[in-house]
């Protein structure tokens, strides 16, 4: 369980096909302070660490995943969202975020407003109605607040977001250009609302 307040930004070194993809990420964290089996979430993906050393972890990253996920950050060089799971008593910053990507979206629009970005964010059908203005979204792993919702093509949802110049610049946000893949995933009361609905046949 995570909150979407990104506290490093990792940078992939290594990715090497197993069975599945291992994948190596440097990052700040004290290692010695992570045990193995730990979970961390990867620009918004809940991974386990399966191996460690001095500034930097690996993770398997299964078929399941890379098939859900957007395919750029599982490449050498690649900058990744990182934070490490909540533990009972933190400070609940963001929401609650699972590390279940539900999908992947892609940046349409890049727009300075005052001295934020407005980016927007067009996302399929599966999670058109999950997204509401005001209500909440992990982007990559980043807990945002929607601030506007349209129509998008095919049945898809497009939706407005406002990045404050500290998110802009403390993730990986800042190096986001129109045509990037963003993970998504749905507010988790959102998702269990929907299940609830299609249940009752409503």
């Amino acid at each position: 369980m995570f909150t979407g307040i990104i506290t490093d930004i990792g940078t992939v070194t290594a990715a090497a096909q197993r069975a599945d993809l291992r994948v190596t990420i440097a990052t700040g964290y004290d290692t010695s302070g992570i045990a193995l089996g730990a979970s961390i979430a990867c620009s918004g993906v809940c991974l386990t660490v399966v191996d460690k050393g001095p500034g930097s972890f690996a993770v398997d990253v299964s078929g399941e995943t890379l098939r859900h996920s957007a395919a750029a950050q599982w490449t050498a060089g690649a900058k990744l969202n990182l934070e490490r799971a909540l533990k009972v008593g933190d400070e609940l910053g963001g929401h609650i975020v699972t590390g279940h990507v539900d999908a992947v979206g892609r940046v349409v629009g890049l727009d300075a407003e005052g001295g934020s970005t407005r980016l927007t964010i067009a996302a399929p059908a599966a999670v058109a109605p999950f997204i509401a203005a005001k209500g909440s979204v992990a982007l990559s792993g980043v807990s945002l607040t929607v601030n506007a919702v349209g129509a998008g093509a095919d049945g898809g949802v497009r939706f407005d977001l406002n990045i404050i110049p500290h998110t802009w610049e403390w993730t990986t946000f800042g190096g986001l250009a129109v045509g990037d893949e963003v993970n998504i995933e749905i507010d988790v009361l959102a998702r269990y609302l929907g299940r609830m609905r299609e249940v009752a046949g409503v």
